[in-house]
């Protein structure tokens, strides 16, 4: 047993130096070099009048085990013999292992190097925690802001806009994809990608948080019953950053901040004291279906004014510039803009007033909101001829009609948004509802998590179906023609968005197959949590959210302007201000009426004009047409909406 104990114990320190590392590894592989050139010279010493000495065999030795150039030098059958094992073993020890050796040191260098796991030396960069489903769309964002885009660097006196990503995994496949996605491109070299996770301190440093202009951090998907949400990820991560600040005595980032549960908001606001901006992502897509389901024909708006790409947006202007004007004087000198409104500041954050009167004075502090096409159209050009200026009194609060009787809403689907849906259905006090929930999740289960969410009594009477809406019959049994609206939503509970996605599509199919046999339709809202796939349904009939898309667009447009988040709160939640739609016969407008006029008509009733939504689609599919220029000709026909912004 004693030789074999040698020879393990001879491996086990070999082995023991090889897992060092490359450096260790060269020693071995020096080690063999040397004793097989020892070997090989004592082999010939023997031979008379050959070599000098043991040296100078030994120096043959390694001549040969290195270089084969020498075989055919040397003289005699022994000699032959010995320098042909030599070389042999010098391709497969010195040439093979020790090529071997650097090409996998170097290998795994730039392996190193792919994963980003260097620190960034960065000053007023914009960093995302976290590769998402958002990240894409949220990057792409952030490079196309333009105007807005100008403004934040400047506001951080630096030149180049540089944006550094923290992702669990960073690879050569995330930047292939970074490159493929529309509106970024070759900007993609303005992107950094750095590997680890956003709860993991030594990660945040390694994207420089404390020296970032602002801290993005959106929330990730989780397995439904997980311990450990993208909620407690974003608290952890808040709470890394800020023993950072206090332990380099640095001051703390600007952070946007997304979770899944609004009621954590003081939780965010505890572990983070520095500036922060919370954006609820379940309560604001909840939001925009309750106010779709109220006001049909509301999605397009969202998908124009939430998303990337043509169309119109919300800015915020600061009041420096304009101050001592009115907000009617403001709108008159910017002809391609619509002024919704002012916001006023208050010891704590701000004073909204979305549809304020147009004798409100504008003050330095105050911030100014308006709808453009583009951030250039909210500032002042003296080449466009400013316009008459426009009267508009208090805005009028329009009471709401209650429902005769509770409208139906057929939930199609589970996710972890269903509570937070129930309750912002349940925040419209004046509208009752009735909401049938088709899921194979079970009752008990979605029952439990429903009353976690919702403690207070509430007027949203639902009813829990077990049935797989994939399965025709099961979908049949459930007669969805019989409802007011129809949601189909994305699951959380598979592995990415795509399977998700292609699960709500093919309901969607299936329903439109059964409601094609009978004369009711529903309204019909579909979301996806895919961005790839909005463009794969051409033709359908549905309304489309985006959460990811719409998300994405309000965490970078508040990253670069904080003042929005309360501005989109105000617009989309119950009460206040509400963007809702008018019938052209309520307001006193000839045929040829255009846009100027419609704003006019509409001042006289304290409301805000925005556009008009047409009954008939046109070649693009599209109904909407907001913030036309003032003299176009409206040429409304019967089923003609006007959009409008109204308080409530």
């Amino acid at each position: 047993m004693l030789p074999f104990r040698i020879i393990d114990r001879v491996k086990f320190i070999v082995e023991r130096q090889l897992v060092k590392g490359a450096g260790f590894q060269l020693l071995v592989v020096g080690g063999f070099i040397g004793l097989i050139s020892l070997l090989g010279g004592l082999l010939v010493v023997p031979q008379e009048g050959a070599f000098e000495g043991v040296g100078s065999a030994i120096w043959w030795a390694f001549l040969r085990l290195t270089d084969p150039g020498y075989l055919g030098d040397d003289v005699g059958t022994w000699q032959r013999l010995v320098s042909t094992l030599l070389t042999i073993s010098g391709y497969v020890v010195f040439m093979g292992t020790l090529v071997a050796i650097l090409t996998r040191w170097l290998i795994a260098k730039m392996g190193a190097l792919e994963r980003g796991l260097t620190p960034v030396t960065l000053k007023n960069h914009i960093v995302v925690l976290g590769w998402t489903s958002q990240t894409l769309p949220l990057l792409s964002e952030l490079l196309g802001s333009s105007g807005r885009m100008r403004r934040f660097l400047e506001k951080h006196d630096t030149q180049r806009l540089n944006l550094v990503v923290l992702s669990e995994n960073a690879s050569a496949e995330q930047v292939h994809e970074l490159r493929s996605e529309p509106g970024i491109g070759r900007k993609a070299r303005q992107v950094i990608l750095r590997a680890g996770m956003a709860i993991q301190p030594d990660a945040l440093h390694r994207v420089a948080c404390l020296d970032a202009a602002a801290v993005i951090v959106p929330s990730a998907a989780h397995e439904a019953g997980s311990l450990v949400t993208s909620d407690v990820e974003t608290v952890k991560a808040l709470l890394s950053i800020a023993a950072q600040a206090r332990h380099l005595r640095a001051p703390l980032p600007f952070v946007v901040a997304e979770i899944q549960d609004i009621r954590k908001h003081p939780v965010i606001e505890r572990a983070y004291p520095g500036e922060v901006e919370v954006v609820g992502g379940d309560a604001t897509i909840s939001r925009l279906m309750v106010q779709n389901v109220l006001h049909p024909g509301l999605s397009e708006i969202y998908n124009e004014l939430l998303t990337a790409g043509e169309g119109n947006e919300i800015y915020v202007r600061g009041g420096d510039s304009v101050a001592g004007m009115t907000l009617g004087e403001l709108g008159a000198e910017r002809p391609n803009a619509i002024v919704l409104g002012i916001l006023k500041p208050r010891e704590r954050g701000w004073d909204v007033r979305l549809g304020a009167p147009s004798d409100a004075p504008i003050e330095m502090a105050d911030r100014v909101i308006m709808l453009a096409r583009d951030y250039a159209e909210t500032e002042a050009s003296p080449k466009l001829p400013a316009l008459s200026t426009i009267t508009r009194g208090e805005p009028r609060k329009h009471q709401r009609k209650p429902a005769e009787q509770p409208r139906t809403i057929l939930v199609l689907g589970w996710n972890r948004r269903v509570p937070s849906l129930i309750a912002e259905f349940g925040s419209y006090g004046d509208q009752q509802f009735h909401i049938d929930i088709v899921s194979v999740v079970s009752a008990s289960e979605r029952e439990r998590d429903i009353t976690r969410y919702i403690h207070e009594h509430h007027e949203v009477t639902c009813r829990h179906i077990e049935a797989d809406y994939m399965v025709e019959d099961e979908l049949r049994k459930v007669r969805p023609a019989d409802y007011d609206a129809v949601i189909l939503l994305s699951s959380d509970r598979l592995a990415s968005g795509e399977e998700a996605d292609a699960r709500a599509m093919v309901g969607y199919l299936l329903l439109e197959d059964l409601l094609a046999e009978g004369s009711r339709r529903p309204q019909l809202i579909m979301e996806l949590s895919d961005p790839d796939n909005r463009h794969l349904l051409y033709g359908h009939q549905s309304e489309m959210l985006i959460s990811p898309m719409i998300l994405s667009h309000v965490l970078a447009q508040v990253a670069l302007r904080r003042e929005l988040r309360v501005v989109l709160d105000e617009l989309f939640t119950c009460g206040g201000a509400e963007l809702q739609f008018r019938d052209p016969q309520d307001y006193p407008l000839p045929a040829s009426a255009d846009f100027r006029l419609l704003e006019k008509a509409l001042a006289a009733e304290g409301e805000l004009a925005l556009g008009v939504f047409r009954q008939q689609a046109d070649e693009r599919g599209r109904h909407l047409l907001m913030n036309p220029p003032r003299d176009t000709i409206l040429e409304l026909q019967p089923g003609d909406r006007l959009v409008v912004m109204a308080h409530t």
